[in-house]
């Protein structure tokens, strides 16, 4: 055997990535892509014509052919939710346990997170509804999928990657990583709300506004509390309600919603 301890670890190929730098490649992997596209979506949407005049419409059917579109909306489900392991890889161990996403305060993070879910759902609805009556919006239609029978349960599904997708990696994660990088409390929160908001511009300028004021709220709720669940808990909500009631409501009452 030849060589020395202090070659130890060289040629190997292993890198220590620094936190802007995973910062960047989840973001470019996750959220932060999602970002660049509504920012198309919106500037294509203001060439358009009026934007209330438009709609937009989350959880598209996939597939005309109802087999293969429950497949497809299972995948678009899944794959999002890879780019979250990631970011919890690059926390390291303990992580789980660190940034609050485990079972050790079941009834705190629900109670918390319904309580979330009602101060900002309500004024949400009403930011909404002044924005597309201002023309600042468009017309958002959450459910694509039409009267299939697994509509529902592909919905709370969705719901749920959301919430654990948006709320691990816009404020778990660059929380830890931008603190890690010494930034400044004030410009990690706004950071964090503004990435929310951007990814959240295909619905208009009230969707943009609505999300950053959430991210500030969420951002400082973890501060606070220290766990992620109750954020992923309202989120969930806030989603599913969305979701669920506006698939509902079209199959009870056809023409009313876009």
């Amino acid at each position: 055997m030849t060589g020395d301890a202090s070659g130890a670890g060289r040629g190997t190929g292993v890198r220590v990535l620094r936190p802007g730098a995973e910062v960047l490649l989840v973001l470019g992997v996750s959220l932060g892509q999602s970002a660049v596209y509504s920012v198309l979506s919106l500037a294509d949407s203001l060439t358009r014509g009026p934007l209330n005049q438009q709609t937009q419409t989350l959880n598209p059917q996939q597939n005309t052919r109802a087999l293969f579109d429950l497949i497809e909306q299972l995948l678009a489900i899944a794959f999002p939710l890879v780019p979250v392991l990631l970011a919890l890889y690059l926390m390291g161990p303990g992580v789980l346990r660190r940034i609050g996403l485990d079972l050790r305060r079941p009834g705190f993070d629900v109670g918390a997170g319904v309580l979330l879910a009602a101060c900002i759902g309500v004024p949400g609805l009403a930011l909404y509804f002044g924005a597309v009556a201002l023309n600042l919006n468009l017309n958002v239609a959450t459910s694509g999928i039409g009267p299939q029978w697994y509509a529902v349960p592909v919905l709370v599904l969705s719901a749920a990657r959301a919430a654990v997708q948006e709320e691990v990696i816009v404020v778990a994660f660059l929380v830890d990583r931008l603190d890690a990088k010494g930034w400044r409390s004030w410009t990690v929160l706004l950071t964090s709300a503004l990435l929310r908001g951007s990814y959240h511009l295909y619905q208009g300028f009230g969707g943009f506004v609505g999300n950053a004021i959430m991210g500030v709220v969420f951002v400082l709720v973890y501060r606070r509390w220290g766990r992620v669940a109750p954020l992923v808990v309202a989120h969930f909500i806030l989603d599913l309600v969305s979701f669920v009631g506006y698939d509902l409501l079209k199959q009870l009452a056809p023409g009313l919603l876009p």
